[in-house]
């Protein structure tokens, strides 16, 4: 009896050794799924810096953005910065400190105001493969990688003691053409091997190729022990409304007067959502829907309608977001005017 006694005991322990340990690993997947949450509501800071250089596209770095940011209720700011622009050619490609200083300003007046920021490479033209803008330095070809590593190595040794519960870095925004998924997923891995040494448990956001599109998500290849990882996707479907119109679109004109939301299309982004939510549950990876919005050549009626149905299928999906963008073309808020476009913000954050 004694020894039937102990040999259940040991069966039990072992039982509870392991459930333990099955208890851990399951939590050690979803480690980043506490980080992404806390990113909440967000609103992008396009056309400031990465512009070409600051204010070529209209809008400068000052205290009012993040003021209002604040106002209105976000709890996330995204900041997209073509660090390309402001980084020698040569090795060891070292970015100018002026302009580090702009960053470090946008960094410093999120978090002294509890929002958190979301610092992201934007617009390395010439690595995607596109033509460059006017005032853009072009660099060897052969180096583009090389460079980009050296970039995030020095953001990352810049930014190592910021709060990691506020500032995430998001190592690129849509990258395509000459970035294919395969040429992605070997570039990211080195990016992120430059971060991690001064950055071990910094959340780094990452999409795939091409263009964060949910619907390439399946050739996404994350290291699979980098538990500080969130993926982002961004949601502009249905296109032929939200960017209808847009000069840098080829064809949109064609799609002027298009409105929004009818059945289909509310069934598109619902059908990505769902695709997203299942894919985010397989791979045990978060999910920040990075951006979405609607160009202002769009009816007024018909943008308000979009984000709010956009932004609620979202949240219903779990998914913490930021809307693209706070003061320009797709804005909420009317920098010229100091005055809120009241209808659209309500859609966000009411």
């Amino acid at each position: 009896m004694a020894r039937s006694r102990l040999i259940a005991l040991s069966i039990a322990v072992a039982l509870l050794g392991v459930a333990a340990g099955a208890l851990w690993f399951f939590s050690w997947l979803n480690t980043p799924d506490r980080a992404a949450m806390t990113l909440g509501r967000g609103i992008s800071f396009g056309n400031v810096l990465e512009a070409p250089r600051e204010g070529d596209w209209g809008l400068r770095l000052d205290e009012e953005l993040f003021n209002r940011a604040k106002e209105a209720g976000f709890d996330s700011i995204r900041l997209p910065v073509r660090w390309s622009n402001h980084a020698a050619t040569t090795p060891p490609y070292r970015i100018d400190d002026a302009f580090f200083k702009r960053v470090d300003f946008a960094i410093d007046q999120a978090v002294r105001r509890d929002l958190n920021i979301i610092v992201d490479m934007h617009h390395y033209r010439q690595l995607d493969g596109e033509p460059l803008d006017p005032n853009e330095q072009r660099v060897d070809d052969g180096v583009l990688e090389e460079r980009f590593v050296a970039m995030w190595k020095q953001i990352a040794e810049r930014y190592e003691a910021a709060d990691a519960r506020r500032v995430f870095f998001e190592l690129y925004n849509e990258p395509h053409k000459r970035l294919t998924a395969e040429a992605w997923n070997r570039l990211l891995r080195d990016a992120l091997a430059a971060v991690r040494p001064s950055n071990p448990l910094r959340p780094v956001i990452i999409g795939p190729a091409p263009y964060d599109k949910a619907d390439f998500l399946h050739d996404l290849d994350l290291p699979f022990f980098d538990r500080h990882l969130i993926v982002t996707i961004h949601l502009y479907e249905p296109y032929e409304f939200t960017h209808q119109g847009a000069s840098w679109v080829e064809g949109s004109s064609a799609w002027m007067n298009t409105s929004c939301c009818s059945d289909s299309q509310r069934h598109e982004i619902e059908q990505r959502l769902d695709a997203v939510k299942r894919w985010s549950r397989w791979h045990f990876r978060p999910i920040w829907v990075g951006e979405f919005g609607s160009y202002d050549k769009a009816d007024y009626a018909a943008r308000q309608r979009y984000t709010r149905f956009v932004r609620e299928a979202i949240e219903a999906h779990g998914f913490p977001w930021a809307y693209w963008d706070l003061a320009s073309h797709f804005g909420i808020y009317d920098p010229a005017n100091h005055a809120w476009r009241t209808e659209l913000k309500d859609a966000l954050v009411h």
